[in-house]
């Protein structure tokens, strides 16, 4: 399935986050709807956006000791190699060691489903069945040619409206060797998916309800990928780039109630 601003496959399989045709989402349901005292804070945030080559490999600030992306700004974006989703980290506890080696989608189009079982185990500590997210949003998004058990990516909002409807399924260790016909049988729980999300529209309100003192400080978001031990743990992204990939049909999805 061709990723729209490139008109084409993306060559690496793991950047399966798709553009919806349609912002309904967004409009009837923006982060700025909730009163001042309503809004939540120290939470992970889910954004699906376009994946340029400088995310790539990031790069070791000397001056703060973290990693970066595109650490010169949105200007040296140079060419979309897809659409990936990914959790940013709030505030409080840091995200743990154990959990990025867990929440590893391999060479699937899976992001959307790592990403948001990533939020989901900074919110509840515990681990989720992340492939049968990405199977289950698959079932429900505008896409027919997506399915389960195929490679085909997902959206965000495909994969939120499941954590509401359904709620998520708990990791065990008998689905290390699941396929999709297994996962079909799994039983989600309600009470470890979502009753509420919103969508931010800018930058300003990412940091607002992430609540992270250190990425306030550096002037970008911390985001944890879901590619392995072999990307850094915590990268940051400057705040210009996050803003120009919101304005390229990014999606920043906030859970607002679990």
């Amino acid at each position: 399935m061709r990723y729209r601003p490139m008109d084409t496959d993306p060559a690496d399989p793991r950047l399966g986050r798709f553009i919806p045709d349609d912002w309904r989402h967004v409009e009837r349901y923006p982060l700025t709807a909730l009163a001042a005292d309503e809004l939540p804070t120290r939470v992970p945030v889910v954004i699906g956006v376009n994946w340029y080559t400088e995310f790539d490999k990031p790069e070791k600030d000397a001056v703060s000791g973290e990693f970066f992306v595109a650490k010169k700004g949105a200007k040296s974006l140079t060419r979309i190699r897809g659409g990936h989703c990914v959790c940013l980290e709030p505030g409080g506890d840091p995200d743990t060691d154990g959990r990025q080696k867990f929440y590893d989608q391999g060479r699937e189009g899976a992001c959307v489903g790592f990403g948001w079982s990533r939020a989901m185990s900074i919110f509840n500590s515990d681990l989720y069945a992340a492939r049968w997210l990405w199977d289950t949003a698959k079932k429900r998004d505008q896409w027919p040619e997506t399915n389960p058990g195929d490679d085909n990516g997902t959206s965000v909002r495909a994969a939120a409206e499941a954590l509401v409807e359904l709620g998520h399924v708990t990791w065990s260790d008998m689905y290390v060797d699941d396929d999709w016909h297994k996962r079909e049988k799994y039983t989600p729980d309600v009470n470890k998916g979502l009753k509420v999300f919103r969508w931010a529209k800018n930058v300003e309100d990412v940091h607002a309800v992430l609540g992270n003192e250190r990425a306030d400080k550096l002037g970008a978001v911390p985001f944890l990928n879901s590619w392995g031990m072999g990307y850094p743990h915590r990268t940051y992204m400057p705040d210009d780039v996050l803003a120009r990939l919101l304005e390229e049909e990014g999606e920043i999805a906030v859970p607002t109630d679990r």
